[in-house]
């Protein structure tokens, strides 16, 4: 895919843009850190504040190469405005849930093995655990299979997470899509979906589970999100 020749970056983004492709580097370099994934696999995107256009890992390179100038930048249609290399295949996906939720700033995908092994069985992750009611405000949702390349994924993590608090969504026999009102955001919400895949299903290899309450789920989670940390 090359770029848009009739768009360009306008210059009152350029440092913004410049900005973003140094963070996604960094945040890039967490996935592999916290085995969320194997070789190329998985990506993360930003919005760029105020325009409309995103910039995305691009498709196939490995963790250890990848440089700022690597990333791409994309307009909320997927196409490429600015960049070297071809964008990740999951690019008009990512433009989807941009388009269709203004309130997310970043979208990870990965392939974890404890949640992606959840995705295979199409199986939500439910809220047993406290920091599954901080972090998701309830159970992980499943969404339907669909194929890679066009929109479908997105279409599907935006109809999944309607109504839900969780920022995650366990794609059916893929793997892990989050949001977040910024990149980081987006990662930390896969990290911790990992992390509670892992122990949840440990747990469940003991016996039953049983839900945590409705009410102290709220609770929680309001709490997290509006008393706990700085």
């Amino acid at each position: 895919m090359t770029a848009d020749t009739a768009r360009t970056v306008p210059d009152e983004h350029r440092a913004e843009v410049e900005r973003l492709r140094e963070h996604l580097c960094a945040l890039h370099a967490e996935l592999p850190r916290w085995k969320l994934v194997t070789w190329t696999s998985g990506n993360v995107s930003a919005r760029v504040p105020g325009a409309d256009l995103m910039v995305i890992k691009p498709s196939g390179v490995s963790y250890d190469d990848l440089a700022p100038a690597d990333m791409v930048v994309c307009d909320l249609d997927g196409r490429v405005v600015e960049g070297g290399r071809s964008p990740s295949s999951d690019t008009a996906s990512h433009a989807h849930v941009y388009r269709a939720r203004p309130d997310v700033g970043g979208v990870a995908h990965t392939h974890s093995a404890y949640a992606t092994a959840w995705a295979a069985r199409g199986e939500p992750i439910p809220c047993v655990i406290t920091a599954m009611a901080d972090e998701f405000g309830g159970d992980i949702p499943v969404g339907p299979f669909a194929l890679i390349g066009g929109d479908e994924i997105g279409r599907a993590v935006v109809a999944t997470l309607r109504g839900h608090r969780s920022p995650a969504v366990l794609m059916r026999g893929h793997g892990v899509f989050t949001v977040g009102a910024s990149a980081r955001a987006a990662v930390k919400a896969a990290v911790m979906c990992e992390d509670v895949a892992r122990t949840v299903h440990i747990a469940r290899q003991g016996g039953p589970l049983e839900r945590l309450p409705q009410e102290h789920i709220d609770a929680l989670h309001d709490r997290y999100q509006n008393v706990y940390g700085q």
